[in-house]
């Protein structure tokens, strides 16, 4: 695909995604940045009157109850982050809705933990709950529920958030805003040479290494975790941005098909709706490694996964469980619901289906996971 035809893409999307970091919405010393917030919230409202429908994933939750409270540092134990997100969450939407409303903009709080994408039923609601409010013109404003998430339930950073929230609503286009102008070969922090990244189709274990570390000191999300969110954005058909949100008016730039930041495209067809949610919402409970043939086989034609074409696997799971599907390098190409437990597995392991009835007892399947019942993500 030629340059001209990727941002002629970012520029018909009509519903986008919206992630905004700390760090954009913070200054050094933690307190929030209120004229960064004003432009942020006059963009948004800008598009919306262009008829593009907005969903705002948002931080700064903690960091509007640090300054509160007149800290600087982030807490470090979870009671004190919850503690300082139940300060701060009621603080940062009244300021949202309080600017919203000068351009005339509804908003509306949305709450989620991870619990709202493994159940297939919440999963649907959180859907037609934010559907709704985009079909009445409102602006959602989306963040984890930090103040009563447990671990096992925590999404656990705003930058998977926000790609959840693009499979669930099949958005056009996933915008990260971070201090950051993309990705870069080398970390720009650190060499003068640093070249940024402008397309990427493939989310390669190379591309991977060039996601460095872990972000700024009030921030959470470095660059490994937006290119998790790539991986999910672009696996379900949505276009992703990564871009300097301190650069002026950089949303109406990238709106108008100008060449910003870096663009990871996405793949041509959308998932089927259950396939995102087996694939980006389901929780995994394990992991099956297969060998270079099978992996090839998976890649090349998305091909079921045999007994005879597995190595070994991960973890304790059951039948129906999600697991992740695992190159010989440790590379995630698939994941997909199985149709026998661990110990059934660890068994049948590179057997062929006709040795099973001497392997073990009970209902036998020729696949391990049906192709039906998974989904490629690399």
């Amino acid at each position: 695909m030629t340059q001209r035809a990727y941002l002629q893409e970012i520029r018909d999307a009509k519903r986008i995604v919206i992630k905004v970091g700390t760090s954009t919405l913070s200054h050094k010393n933690g307190h929030l940045n209120l004229h960064r917030i004003d432009l942020l919230v006059r963009q948004i409202s800008d598009l919306a009157n262009k008829g593009k429908e907005i969903l705002l994933v948002t931080s700064g939750a903690v960091g509007a109850g640090l300054s509160k409270m007149k800290r600087t540092e982030r807490p470090q134990s979870i009671p004190e982050k919850q503690a300082f997100a139940a300060i701060g969450q009621g603080i940062l939407l009244h300021i949202y809705e309080k600017m919203f409303s000068e351009y005339n903009q509804t908003v509306a709080q949305v709450l989620l933990t991870k619990e709202n994408s493994i159940d297939y039923r919440q999963y649907m609601n959180t859907r037609n709950a934010l559907l709704t409010l985009l079909s009445l013109g409102v602006i959602p404003i989306i963040n984890e529920n930090d103040v009563v998430a447990i671990d096992e339930l925590k999404i656990g950073d705003n930058d998977t958030l926000s790609a959840i929230v693009s499979v669930i609503v099949d958005a056009d286009l996933l915008i990260l805003l971070s201090d950051i102008d993309g990705l870069y070969d080398k970390n720009p922090h650190q060499h003068a040479d640093a070249n940024l990244i402008p397309y990427i189709e493939e989310i390669t274990p190379q591309i991977e290494e060039m996601g460095g570390g872990a972000g700024t000191k009030m921030g959470t999300g470095g660059m490994l975790t937006k290119l998790k969110a790539a991986k999910i954005a672009i696996s379900s058909g949505v276009n992703m941005i990564i871009a300097n949100g301190e650069k002026q008016d950089v949303l109406m730039h990238i709106a108008m098909g100008q060449d910003i930041g870096t663009i990871f495209k996405a793949r041509k067809t959308h998932l089927a709706r259950r396939k995102s949610w087996l694939a980006f919402g389901k929780q995994t409970s394990g992991s099956i490694i297969v060998d270079s043939g099978c992996a090839d086989a998976l890649k090349n034609s998305g091909a079921s996964i045999l007994a005879a074409g597995i190595v070994s696997c991960l973890g304790d799971f059951v039948a129906g469980d999600t697991v992740r599907v695992l190159a010989p390098n440790g590379e995630e190409i698939a994941r997909g619901a199985v149709n026998y437990d661990s110990a059934t597995i660890q068994i049948i392991k590179g057997h062929q289906t006709s040795e099973f009835p001497q392997l073990f007892s009970g209902k036998i399947y020729e696949e391990v996971i049906h192709r039906n019942n998974m989904v490629l993500i690399s």
